[in-house]
């Protein structure tokens, strides 16, 4: 990595997500949330109108626009240019919609998979986009996930839908890989995983690390609020900083830019 780490803060406008669902519904709240996280530091903010939590249903693309397109469109006016704003779905039509209204990176927790359109626009609007990996859907990804080896069955999927990507026309540059930490995985899947984090850093992709607040470091540190896990959080973003890891995903921003900082003056010592 020739390049210092971003922080990439959470904005979800659900009712229902894992850890902040119904928190921050409604623009002005959301905005507000938003150029906090700004200002502490979030190169990214990453918006999203749908739940990926295990067990989740679907929400339409028409729910998702409602929930996202005036935060989004508010947030652009409000949010320094210098800080881009991610759309975190994996329908083309939500994301044609935020585009327009002023984001500029698509997250896609399918990977292309969800919408055939959705590789073609990104093409066509010359954005990045996250490809992220998820065993079956959020419905029932959690239902005892098996691999015969997670780090290569990940980076297997991953590079697969890169290589996708690329056949579709998407810039190399524009490829952001996130191996999906908690999407399908058991705590020990999640471990090698981060243990492996260097692994898939090394196939020259930017890599996406999202396992802010994930309930899997609860169980390690016999924490059951997921509010109360930001120290854990921040040891895989220092983890990750060391591993090779562009993107931070996280809640607590304020917390991982300060890790993420500290971690890249010494990897760079």
């Amino acid at each position: 990595m020739n390049s210092s780490p971003v922080i990439m803060g959470i904005l979800n406008v659900t009712p229902d997500s894992f850890s902040d669902g119904g928190r921050f519904n409604g623009t002005d709240i959301a905005v507000s949330h938003a150029i906090n996280m700004a200002n502490a530091g979030a190169g990214i903010i990453d918006v999203g109108g749908e739940s990926t939590r295990p067990g989740s249903d679907r929400v339409s693309a028409q729910e998702q626009i409602a929930r996202v397109g005036d935060v989004i469109r508010a947030c652009r006016q409000r949010l320094p240019q210098s800080v881009h704003i991610s759309i975190d779905t994996t329908r083309a039509e939500v994301a044609e919609y935020v585009l327009d209204a002023g984001a500029d990176i698509v997250n896609d927790v399918s990977a292309g998979r969800d919408d055939p359109d959705m590789f073609q626009l990104v093409v066509d609007r010359q954005c990045p986009c996250v490809l992220m990996h998820m065993l079956g859907t959020p419905k029932i990804m959690q239902d005892d996930p098996h691999y015969d080896d997670v780090v290569y069955d990940v980076k297997r999927f991953l590079l697969d839908r890169a290589e996708a990507a690329l056949q579709a026309g998407i810039a190399d540059h524009n490829i952001i890989l996130d191996p999906g930490i908690g999407f399908g995985k058991t705590r020990e899947h999640n471990l090698q995983l981060l243990q492996g984090l260097a692994e898939l850093a090394a196939t020259g992709f930017q890599i996406l690390l999202g396992a802010s607040r994930k309930r899997f470091m609860g169980s390690l540190c016999e924490e059951t609020s997921t509010d109360n896990l930001v120290a854990a959080t921040c040891a895989t973003t220092a983890l990750g900083v060391m591993a090779g890891v562009k993107y931070f995903r996280v809640h607590d921003v304020r917390e991982n830019h300060q890790a993420a900082i500290v971690a890249w003056a010494i990897k760079n010592s």
